[in-house]
């Protein structure tokens, strides 16, 4: 299982790599987004609103979807299904795969992102590296439930308006405990209970995906 998801992470990852989606429309996407969030803030509220966090994981629930909508239609190619089917790769492993792809493009665009929000949001630039490891492991959590919606979503006509409505409620929890971390790890509060959130979603989404991910596929 664990050699079909590195194999499976490898082929999405090189995918990217060679048509730059990632680099020239999801990441100026996610820019622009900041940017107009700060614009919508002002420059009078800039680094003084308690906002920046929330407006913050606003962008990365846009940019999540894109993403997510980008994977499926790389499965949703001719022959794609037809392939992995011949070859017999374990479901598990190619679920687990597309998750690590997916939370790598994650990680390297909210990367980008929280260094955005301490130039256009003016937050700080302590609170905001302390929030990273909280921020990644929300990412992470993202791109299980997105993988998995994704699947549930279907490749149909209706996949790309399916999906938000699926998604977004399994998105807010993990949204909001982002949101509140990053919130703490700014102003100095405790960030436990909030990560504890983080984890169980990301061990429950990922439990679900090895289970029913090859189920949804042949649906």
């Amino acid at each position: 299982m664990i050699r079909v998801a590195l194999l499976v992470a490898g082929k999405d990852l090189r995918i990217e790599g060679r048509s730059r989606v990632l680099l020239w429309q999801v990441v100026p996407f996610g820019v622009m987004a900041l940017l107009l969030a700060g614009l919508a803030l002002g420059p009078s509220q800039a680094g003084h609103s308690s906002a920046a966090p929330g407006l913050f994981y606003l962008v990365i629930l846009f940019v999540t979807l894109l993403m997510v909508a980008r994977s499926r239609s790389l499965d949703a190619r001719a022959g794609t299904r037809d392939s992995v089917a011949t070859l017999g790769l374990d479901p598990a492993g190619v679920f687990l795969g597309k998750v690590l792809a997916l939370a790598v493009e994650l990680w390297v665009t909210g990367a980008l992102l929280l260094a955005g929000t301490v130039v256009v949001l003016h937050t700080g630039l302590a609170g905001t590296c302390s929030a990273a490891p909280s921020v990644a492991l929300t990412l992470g959590a993202l791109a299980a439930a997105g993988v998995l919606h994704g699947a549930l979503s279907g490749s149909g006509e209706g996949a790309a308006t399916l999906l938000p409505m699926l998604s977004l409620p399994a998105f807010a929890p993990l949204l909001i405990a982002g949101e509140r971390a990053y919130s703490a790890a700014l102003h100095g509060g405790a960030l436990w209970e909030w990560w504890t959130i983080s984890l169980v979603a990301l061990a429950a989404y990922l439990g679900l995906g090895v289970l029913l991910y090859g189920v949804l596929e042949e649906s």
